[in-house]
C-alpha cells in the first residue's frame, strides 16, 4: 500500500511497524501500488467509532453480550453468536435485529463456550473446545430443540493452547474442524530459550491441522475423520470459497523468534516475522509447521530455527505456498468471502479478514485490531490488501500499546449484503453497510 494510504488509516505508532510490508501475489510477485487505493482509503468517515471507506457506515447493534466469537446470520434476520465462555449458562446468544437497527436478545442456549458456529442445510452447527454439535432448524431458521443437540464430533484435543475449534462446511456433506497445535513451535521444552524441535513432531498426529468429518454422522472421533491438511499451527478464521469450491484458512504464525533464538533474530525481526498466512487447501496439503515459516519480507519459505534454520536457509520439503501473506502477529480470527450485492463491485468474491490484534510485538508497536479486505480475481488473491474497518482499538495509543477497547473476531454476511463483525472483548456486534 502507499504510505499516504496507510497513514490515513493507521496510527503513527503502528505505521512504523507496518510500512515495510506488502501483500504478496504469489503468481505475479509483489502487488503493484495504485493511486486508486490511496484515494479511496483516505476518504474515510467515523461511524460507530470505526473508520471506513467513503460510502460505508457502521452501527453497533448489540453490546455487552459476552465474549462474542464467530457469528451466523439467517435470511430472517436472526443472528446466532457463539460465546467464548458461556454467560449465564448460555454459550449461544440469539439476537433479532429490529427496524431501528438495534438487536434484542431473543433467546440463548448451549451451556458450552467455544468459537465455531455455522448454518448449513437446515442445521445450526456449533463447537466447544472439544466437541461439535448441531441443532435442527425450522423453516424460519429457528432452533427447534435447543436443549437436545446432536453430538457430531467428540473428544477433540484441548491442551489449553490454541484450543478453539473453528468450523465450516462444504457443499458435499463434509464438516471441517481446526485442531490447533498445543505448542508454539514443537520444541522439546515449549517456548524455552534454545530448546530444539521434537523429531518428527508427534503433535501432528492429532493436532496442527484441519480434520474432515461427515456433517450428519453422530459421535465421531479422530478415527472417523480424515486429517484433511496438516502443518497448520492454528487456524481460527476459515471459510468455504463458493467460487472455487475450496477451503481457505488463515493461520496464526509462530511466536518469539528473538526470545527463543536471540543470536539469530533481532527484536525487530521477531516483531515482524513470520507472516500471518492465507492458505487455499486441498486434501493432503502440508503447510509446513513447525519445520518452516513464511517470511513475507524475503518472500520465501524459511527453515525454522528449531529444525536447523538460521533465518536465511530456505525450507526443504513438499510444503505449499500461502495464497497471500500479511504482517506478523496480528491474529487473523475471522475470514469471510463476500458474495453479496450491496457493496461496490470490487468487493464481490473478495475476502474480508478480521485481525484480532497482536500481543507480542513489544517493544515495537502492537498492530492489527482491524478488518482488512483482500481483492480476489478468478478465485485467487490479486492486488494489495487494504484496511477496510479500523479503530476497533479506540485510539492510536490503544493500538500501539495493545490495550484495545474492541478486538474484532467473527465475520458474517447478512441477507441484505451487509457484514457483521463481532468483538470478543466488550461483547459488541457491529453491522457495516454501504449506502449507494
Amino acid at each position: 500500500m502507499k504510505k499516504s494510504a496507510i497513514t490515513a488509516m493507521l496510527s503513527a505508532a503502528v505505521v512504523a511497524g507496518l510500512l515495510s510490508f506488502k501483500c504478496i501475489d504469489h503468481k505475479n510477485g509483489p502487488a503493484e501500488e495504485n493511486g486508486q487505493t490511496a484515494q479511496k482509503t483516505e476518504a474515510t468517515v467515523e461511524s460507530a467509532g470505526l473508520k471506513l471507506p467513503a460510502g460505508f457506515q457502521a452501527t453497533i447493534i448489540a453490546d455487552n453480550i459476552g465474549r462474542a466469537r464467530h457469528i451466523a446470520v439467517t435470511p430472517q434476520g436472526d443472528i446466532y453468536v457463539k460465546l467464548g465462555r458461556a454467560k449465564d449458562g448460555k454459550g449461544i446468544v440469539v439476537l433479532h435485529e429490529g427496524a431501528d437497527g438495534k438487536a434484542t436478545v431473543k433467546s440463548g442456549f448451549g451451556n458450552f463456550g467455544g468459537t465455531g458456529i455455522y448454518i448449513k442445510n437446515g442445521y445450526l452447527y456449533a463447537s466447544s473446545d472439544e466437541n461439535v454439535y448441531r441443532y435442527k432448524l425450522n423453516d424460519k431458521n429457528e432452533v427447534i430443540n435447543p436443549d437436545q443437540p446432536e453430538l457430531i464430533v467428540e473428544g477433540l484435543i484441548n491442551r489449553r493452547q490454541h484450543e478453539s475449534k473453528s468450523i465450516v462446511l462444504d457443499n458435499d456433506g463434509n464438516l471441517y474442524v481446526n485442531v490447533g497445535a498445543y505448542s508454539n513451535s514443537c520444541q522439546e521444552k515449549d517456548r524455552q530459550r534454545g530448546s530444539l524441535g521434537r523429531k518428527g513432531c508427534p503433535i501432528l498426529d492429532s493436532a496442527g491441522g484441519i480434520w474432515q468429518f461427515k456433517a450428519d454422522k453422530q459421535k465421531q472421533h479422530y478415527g472417523d475423520g480424515v486429517r484433511y491438511a496438516t502443518g497448520l499451527r492454528n487456524v481460527v478464521g476459515l471459510d468455504w470459497n463458493q467460487q472455487l469450491n475450496q477451503l481457505f484458512v488463515m493461520q496464526h504464525g509462530r511466536d518469539q523468534l528473538h526470545d527463543i533464538f536471540p543470536d539469530l533474530y533481532t527484536v525487530k525481526q521477531s516483531a515482524e516475522l513470520p507472516a500471518e498466512c492465507m492458505y487455499a487447501l486441498k486434501k493432503g496439503d502440508n503447510a509446513g509447521w513447525p519445520y518452516m515459516y513464511y517470511d513475507q519480507i524475503q518472500h520465501k519459505k524459511i527453515m525454522a530455527p528449531e529444525y536447523g534454520g538460521d533465518g536465511k536457509k530456505e525450507a526443504e520439503g513438499n510444503f505449499i505456498d500461502p495464497a497471500a501473506a500479511y504482517p506478523g502477529h496480528m491474529a487473523p480470527n475471522g475470514l469471510l468471502f463476500y458474495t453479496g450485492n450491496q457493496f461496490p463491485e470490487k468487493y464481490k468474491n473478495g475476502a474480508f479478514i478480521a485481525f484480532h490484534g497482536s500481543w507480542n510485538r513489544a517493544p515495537e508497536p502492537q498492530a492489527g485490531y482491524f478488518v482488512v479486505f483482500q481483492p480476489f480475481k478468478n478465485g485467487k488473491p490479486s492486488g494489495e490488501w487494504e484496511v477496510f474497518a479500523d479503530n476497533f482499538s479506540g485510539s492510536q495509543a490503544n493500538t500501539a500499546s495493545g490495550a484495545a477497547t474492541h478486538r474484532p473476531c467473527g465475520l458474517a454476511q447478512g441477507p441484505d449484503g451487509s457484514i457483521y463483525v463481532t468483538d470478543d472483548s466488550k461483547g459488541t456486534v457491529f453491522k457495516i453497510s454501504y449506502k449507494k
